[in-house]
């Protein structure tokens, strides 16, 4: 008896702490597009939706809202630079991104958010002549409410 008391005490306090966090996502995406012809940027949210008004379940049909009515107004947009140029990959570029970003997660955690998780990938033509597509780190981060 004791045990479950003991396991539903736990489960309960995971439950609640679970509850005590909110979480805030910032993207960014690298251009690897040549030239200087991509737009790299890191964008930040400010506007809150809730994924419900965007959501339909497949048996009511066809999505209702309009595309419209999803999209943000407020959000932070950052330039970076793009990682080539007329003379190949710049790695001072790359630098640079790596000192803005950087310079982002820390006005962050002063703010009292965590950097809890970094998902990333890269989307690309891979013709026989590519040179044109994305890379993009999202950073996950996580605070206590208040």
């Amino acid at each position: 008896m004791k045990r479950i008391a003991l396991l539903l005490v736990f489960l309960n306090s995971f439950l609640i702490s679970a509850q005590e966090y909110e979480y805030k996502i910032v993207t960014c995406v690298e251009s690897i597009v040549p030239n200087g012809l991509g737009r790299s940027r890191m964008i930040d949210v400010e506007d809150k939706r809730d994924f419900k008004e965007s959501s339909t379940e497949h048996t009511e049909g066809r999505n209702k809202t309009d595309r419209s009515d999803l999209r943000v107004e407020h959000f932070e947009e950052t330039k970076l630079l793009n990682f080539y140029n007329l003379g190949g990959i710049r790695f001072e570029n790359i630098a640079t991104n790596d000192a803005i970003i950087s310079s982002k997660i820390n006005t962050l955690a002063t703010q009292g958010w965590e950097l809890m998780q970094v998902v990333s990938g890269v989307e690309s033509d891979s013709g026989s002549n590519d040179g044109q597509g994305i890379y993009i780190t999202r950073l996950i981060f996580k605070k206590k409410k208040q």
